[in-house]
């Protein structure tokens, strides 16, 4: 059957089952805090998605998607990572056919198949995805096993996927130039053959949504300087982080690599402004980025592991005071925006004002996250605190 959605008092529901799961199950994968990390990201769907501990495959799963979407793109990677087999569809492509619907229609979309090799089951949002697969599969597990690294891990994905989207979304549609290329390529994503006139519709029915769009996320003519200068930071802080780190939290990837990923796929490789500056500031990221679309080569080795929590590098500390720097006072007053019926989220980022309209959504992932670290036991959450103590990323778990 096709996976069901339901609202809130399912979500509770469903969080007590896999926490009951995991107190009870054996852990064959060794961790300690994917409890909480499940708990707040498998906050949707049929329970149906979480029912093993492994799992036989005799039939691939399908990814639908394209490839100038960066969640699309980060979840091929985790994919492609953990070799577990999957057939990729572009969407909208003649060869997207069988999978079931989804309540919303976005990419990218994650079906399983039942015994016959049918697609029964489809979900959409990455960091559910990634969770799911977690539960499904053994094997190169990208959640690090300390609750205390693991909470790092899903606030570094997080602010990927909320805040560093804001320069994707930028760089590819405020340049006139990046907003051309991207209005003539992105059509053709879902077929090569499509006729002329299709493309020129298509191409102006995206282009002028997508711009439409920019206040909305946040580009506006005051927050420009801050989304720009976001970005050179983060590429300054990765070309400082590669010098020593194979990956963001230390000898083997995690949830925010790919997240990190995603975004930078378009941004350092498509995007023209943006690409353009990635090659200025931090070839290396590039370079990294290009390396992180295809990892199944990659063997984890137990001599190059996840940091611990007691040797965090100055360079993750760096990234972590860029995340309170930029993504914590957006998420905050996204959040408070809901408490108080507000229309507007306004926060300040290096003094200048910045303003957009509120996103429900990422309300939800400020209260997975707060979920998380209130769940962590006394002493995980301590070490936490430490760790994000002075970076600005502490005042996300103040109610």
């Amino acid at each position: 059957m096709a996976a069901r959605f339901a609202g809130d008092f399912f979500e509770r529901a469903l969080v007590a089952t896999v926490r009951e799961r995991y107190q009870r199950a054996p852990r064959p994968l060794g961790h300690p805090g994917l409890q909480h990390v499940l708990r707040a990201t498998l906050h949707l769907w049929d329970p149906t998605l979480v029912e093993g501990y492994g799992h036989s495959m005799t039939h691939p799963l399908a990814l639908v998607g394209n490839t100038g979407s960066p969640y699309s793109r980060k979840m091929r990677a985790v994919l492609r990572y953990r070799q577990i087999p999957f057939r990729w569809l572009p969407k909208g492509s003649r060869w997207h056919t069988g999978i079931p619907a989804v309540k919303v229609p976005i990419i990218p979309v994650l079906a399983f198949p039942d015994g016959s090799g049918a697609y029964v089951e489809a979900m959409t949002d990455s960091s559910p995805q990634i969770m799911v697969l977690e539960e499904r599969f053994y094997g190169r597990s990208i959640v690090p096993a300390d609750p205390v690294v693991a909470c790092l891990d899903h606030l570094i994905e997080d602010y990927a996927g909320e805040w560093v989207t804001k320069a994707m979304y930028h760089y590819r549609w405020h340049p006139p130039e990046a907003r051309d290329k991207a209005g003539k390529l992105l059509p053709l994503q879902a077929g090569i053959n499509l006729a002329d006139d299709d493309w020129t519709r298509m191409r102006d029915w995206i282009t002028n949504r997508r711009v439409d769009r920019l206040s909305l996320v946040g580009s506006t003519p005051s927050t420009v300087p801050v989304i720009e200068a976001s970005y050179r930071r983060l590429l300054e802080i990765l070309d400082a982080h590669l010098r020593t780190s194979e990956f963001v939290l230390g000898g083997r990837p995690s949830r925010c690599d790919f997240g990190l990923f995603g975004q930078l796929s378009q941004l350092t490789w498509f995007d023209t402004e943006g690409v353009d500056v990635a090659v200025e500031v931090s070839p290396r990221t590039v370079t990294w980025v290009e390396r992180a679309d295809d990892l199944s080569w990659f063997e984890p080795d137990d001599s190059e592991p996840w940091f611990t929590r007691d040797d965090v590098s100055p360079s993750l500390t760096a990234l972590l005071g860029e995340i309170g720097r930029t993504y914590a006072p957006f998420m905050i007053a996204n959040h408070r925006a809901f408490e108080t019926d507000s229309d507007v989220v306004r926060y300040e980022v290096d003094g200048v004002t910045c303003e957009q309209g509120p996103f429900a959504y990422q309300r939800k992932c400020l209260d997975w996250l707060r979920d998380i670290y209130h769940g962590m036991e006394a002493g995980d959450r301590a070490a936490v605190d430490d760790i994000l103590a002075g970076t600005g990323c502490e005042a996300l778990f103040v109610d």
